[in-house]
């Protein structure tokens, strides 16, 4: 498992977001406080507060092609 802040900061930002993460079959999650929801519910991420930054948990190495996909959103 490796973590990363990243900040969501648009409706757009949201959605690409989104649909980068569904791309993958490894868990995504993203946490805020004590809420923790999955990265690929867009109705899930809209219950946080984008305000602030966003710890993601993501099931997969840091070699990954995931962590270049993201890269726009890290904080």
């Amino acid at each position: 498992m490796t973590n990363v802040t990243i900040t969501l900061s648009s409706i757009n930002d949201v959605k690409n977001f989104v649909n980068i993460v569904n791309r993958y079959s490894f868990d995504v999650e993203l946490i805020c406080g004590k809420y923790v929801v999955d990265a690929k519910s867009i109705m899930g991420i809209f219950s946080l507060d984008l305000s602030q930054k966003l710890l993601l948990q993501a099931e997969c190495g840091k070699e990954d092609p995931f962590w270049e996909d993201i890269k726009p959103f890290l904080a």
